[in-house]
């Protein structure tokens, strides 16, 4: 069997604008030109966010480009997408939500070793501006230090 590419996408802004505080990897439910367009990296995580409908979870604003092959029934870019995750899992989260206000955003997706399309999602809470301040002036820090280390 040929070995697969390695895809990884990072949703910076993410991180960036919430604190992580746990990590769920999810399934992700996928049309045949979706999972060719996810194979080629063209996926943007900048703007999504995930929500429950029911007892289920989507992800909404994932914007996943359309196949440069595909034919007149190619995927919408921006469309709903279900995400696989226990039964478990799903009750966590969504007591989680429904207590304490926190949000679920995607932090990263990838394929699997196995060669599903996977979405790391994260449980997160918003960071006010100072804590954004904070997080900036810890990188400028660090790439300073970087620097003269060298």
């Amino acid at each position: 069997m040929a070995k697969l590419k390695q895809i990884e996408i990072n949703n910076k802004k993410a991180l960036f604008d919430y604190e992580v505080l746990d990590k769920y990897e999810a399934g992700i439910l996928l049309k045949g030109t979706e999972i060719k367009s996810v194979r080629h990296a063209q996926v943007n995580l900048k703007d999504a966010y995930c929500f429950f409908k029911g007892t289920e979870l989507f992800v909404k604003n994932m914007h996943i480009s359309p196949y440069e092959f595909g034919n007149s029934m190619n995927h919408e870019p921006l469309s709903i997408r279900k995400l696989l995750l226990t039964k478990r899992e799903l009750h966590k989260l969504l007591t989680k939500i429904k207590e304490r206000g926190y949000t679920i955003v995607p932090v990263r997706m990838f394929i699997s070793e196995r060669g599903f399309a996977k979405v790391e999602i994260a449980l997160a809470k918003g960071k006010k501006s100072f804590d954004k301040r904070h997080s900036i002036k810890q990188k400028d820090l660090k790439r300073e230090m970087d620097r003269n280390f060298r």
